[in-house]
């Protein structure tokens, strides 16, 4: 005896109908989340790599308004963006020393000046590569349960179908439905759970990226203001 999907979805009631909807719904959603932060996590990974080469040559040679440019041609890229904002901290605090002499605006405050725009932005930025993570957790610790609700539901409604007598040609497609339910939200939980974790690594490995590169841009900063 064969149960097709389309038998199946007939033979469902709307309660189970209901929560298939709500499944396939949360499977649509996490497989956007998931295709649009393998494409933001990609073009991060590959722009931060070409940011930092350009980023280290600048400074070397001290072409800071190079090094702005760069960062602001790297808009995919979150090292860049934090960078961006310590070097504009970081020329506004030159020329502040300038207008108003040392006295007014001493090294230290251009540091912190630097240092609070880095922080600022470096916490902006993470809070970005995390969008939509928590919704992908949810969906993968409530799908199995949803999955297992229209189990229930289904189970009943094959009881329901024996009160009239009959055998398996009766409550097949309830049970079949019930099966189905389950495997489905299985289907929907995994790879949302598989690539939480994955994306959960990939924010903390760019946060250490952040934290290196700005630690290395205060380093310039600091030698900077003690060469002068």
């Amino acid at each position: 005896m064969e149960f097709s999907l389309t038998e199946m979805w007939e033979a469902m009631g709307w309660p189970v109908k209901l929560n298939t909807i709500f499944m396939v719904v949360m499977s649509i959603w996490s497989l956007y989340v998931i295709i649009e932060r393998l494409i933001v996590f990609s073009k991060a990974a590959r722009q931060s790599y070409s940011f930092v080469i350009a980023l280290r040559d600048y400074l070397k040679k001290r072409r800071v308004d190079d090094a702005l440019k760069a960062a602001k041609i790297h808009k995919g890229s979150p090292v860049a963006k934090v960078v961006a904002s310590g070097l504009e901290a970081y020329k506004a605090g030159r020329e502040a020393i300038e207008k108003e002499g040392p006295e007014e605006v001493g090294d230290f405050d251009v540091v912190d000046s630097v240092n609070r725009g880095l922080e600022r932005v470096k916490e902006r930025e993470t809070s970005s590569l995390r969008r939509g993570l928590s919704g992908l957790a949810t969906v993968a610790s409530i799908a199995p349960f949803v999955g297992l609700f229209g189990t229930v539901l289904g189970i009943i409604n094959s009881f329901q179908m024996l009160k009239g007598g009959g055998g398996m040609d009766v409550i097949g497609p309830g049970i079949a439905e019930a099966l189905v339910s389950t495997a489905f939200g299985l289907l929907v939980a995994i790879p949302a759970a598989m690539f939480f974790n994955y994306f959960t690594a990939r924010v903390e490995t760019m946060a250490v990226d952040m934290n290196d590169v700005s630690s290395e841009f205060i380093d310039y900063v600091l030698r900077e203001g003690r060469e002068e």
